[in-house]
């Protein structure tokens, strides 16, 4: 279960769906739990319509709002005396828990205060991102699954108790990269000394960002439909993308990486907001519309292009229902991975192994194994939706991410069952994991969490009114993970989204907080 990171104030005494805040609000004269009484006065009706009763005894109008506490109808009850002593039992029952409940929630709300006290300036988080106590579970409430509910109260009451935890880390919005005039995609980071940023947009083109500055140093336009992958190459300046006219073009950054270097000193103080790449100064130089290879061959949109590990070859995933391992250098394909009943969402190779995982809206993802001659192929199921994203770890991880708005963390040493299920507040898309093993997860309602492998929740991140993502979150990437000398003090984790924009985020460790 995930840990619910909203502020305990805003949890108790605002969340007009929480239980707790009839508890909390009552007034000194009222009795704990009277208001659930109420309920009985619905539930009673529910009941009786389902022993095929009249709800006469329950009164109309001005009547029937006299069921309360402590009063009786002057008419005399049609239900039997076994149903009456049952529902009886259970409200007292209800009362019984919710009189602790009440009791428990006194006691964290002088936590609350005396938090807030210590911590003036804690930052308090959206009131929108409250999930509360689940009413659900007071439905639920039978004598059959009394032991059940009472856990799950236990539970919802533990979210309250997690959120007085302080967090392992901590973000910060560092920059943005505007300039795409449309929703942007994918994201990534070059792992040169003179590091890049790359995003590929819907507006049908590709650039290549100054990391530092913000400025985009390149735009690829060689493709004829939407851009909808990016990945640079492990040891050379080049790039792959795929893209929505079923292809995917292998290209150089060189020029990029030079405009960088010859630019930096005459752009410092520019007010140039990259908007518009192709006019005035070094723009046309910028532009770059010619692929050095294009590999063609898929009957549909191409949704992800990567690198093999060494480089020499690639992987692209298609709508076609198949992705295809090729060689770059003679773009031909070496083989068709066939075998997903549905279009495909994603490929990823692993960072060292000749490993692919491509996931599909088929509700499985494949792990294809080339360490072989003869490779093999496994398939995993655990999620109930189409699966959006699978991404290796450093470790011996693959981390899943789905629309049932489900995360799973799976060891390829055995992977019949998923070792970690997160629960997400919407659907998942395009997950990093860096090398220290965090795993970042961007959502379709605009959010950013973090959590460890383990599944333990460790921060969001900030959502200040100009300083965040207006649309959908579409992908993150980490970033530094082999130098972190070179990105000391940078920004160290990118997100994209539909709002066209690309941030910088600095996400510190207790130890680097210590440190500073």
């Amino acid at each position: 279960m995930t840990t619910n990171t909203t502020s305990p104030t805003k949890h108790l005494m605002t969340t007009t769906s929480s239980p707790t805040k009839h508890l909390s609000t009552q007034s000194t004269s009222s009795k704990p739990g009277s208001d659930f009484y109420r309920l009985a006065e619905s539930s009673s009706n529910k009941a009786l319509n389902a022993f095929g009763l009249s709800s006469v005894a329950g009164g109309g109008g001005r009547e029937g709002r006299k069921h309360r506490r402590g009063s009786r109808d002057s008419r005399e009850s049609v239900l039997p005396h076994g149903y009456k002593t049952h529902l009886t039992s259970l409200f007292r029952e209800i009362e019984t828990e919710f009189e602790k409940l009440y009791v428990e929630n006194v006691r964290l709300k002088e936590q609350v205060c005396v938090l807030e006290k210590a911590c003036p300036d804690h930052n308090k988080m959206e009131a929108d991102d409250t999930d509360g106590f689940d009413m659900n579970v007071i439905k639920s409430f039978t004598k059959k699954n009394f032991p059940k509910t009472r856990h799950k109260l236990k539970a919802q009451t533990s979210k309250i108790v997690s959120s007085f935890k302080t967090s392992a880390i901590s973000c910060s919005y560092v920059t943005e990269y505007r300039g795409h005039r449309d929703g942007i995609w994918d994201v990534t980071v070059s792992s040169c000394s003179n590091p890049v940023l790359g995003t590929a947009s819907a507006d049908r083109t590709a650039r290549v960002w100054s990391v530092d500055r913000a400025k985009c140093l390149m735009r690829y336009t060689g493709h004829q439909g939407s851009v909808n992958s990016v990945q640079f190459h492990p040891g050379q300046e080049l790039v792959i993308t795929g893209s929505g006219d079923g292809t995917a073009h292998v290209w150089s950054r060189g020029g990029a990486v030079q405009t960088r270097l010859q630019s930096s000193e005459e752009e410092a103080d520019s007010s140039d907001d990259g908007l518009e790449m192709t006019t005035g100064g070094t723009g046309e130089s910028m532009a770059q519309s010619q692929a050095m290879v294009v590999l063609a061959g898929h009957q549909g949109v191409v949704v992800s292009a990567d690198w093999l590990a060494g480089g020499d070859q690639a992987v692209t995933a298609s709508w076609d229902r198949t992705a295809a391992l090729w060689d770059v250098s003679t773009q031909t394909m070496i083989q068709s991975l066939a075998g997903h009943d549905m279009e495909l969402t994603g490929a990823a190779c692993h960072p060292a192994n000749r490993l692919i995982v491509t996931s599909s809206k088929d509700t499985t993802f494949r792990l294809w194994d080339f360490r072989e001659t003869i490779h093999s192929v496994s398939v995993f199921q655990g999620h109930t939706d189409s699966v959006t994203c699978a991404a290796f770890s450093r470790s011996e991880h693959i981390v899943s991410g789905s629309d049932d708005r489900t995360v799973k963390v799976w060891d390829l040493r055995n992977m019949r069952a998923p070792l970690t299920n997160i629960q997400t507040d919407s659907q998942v898309n395009k997950l990093s994991i860096s090398a220290g093993g965090m795993v970042a997860v961007p959502q379709d309602n605009r959010h950013v969490y973090i959590y460890d492998i383990s599944g333990n929740k460790l921060a969001r991140l900030p959502r200040e009114s100009s300083k965040c993502h207006m649309r959908m979150v579409s992908s993150v990437v980490w970033a530094g993970e082999g130098d972190r000398e070179n990105w000391k003090g940078k920004a160290n984790l990118f997100s994209v989204g539909f709002d066209r924009v690309a941030m910088g985020w600095r996400v510190k460790s207790k130890e680097e907080q210590r440190a500073v």
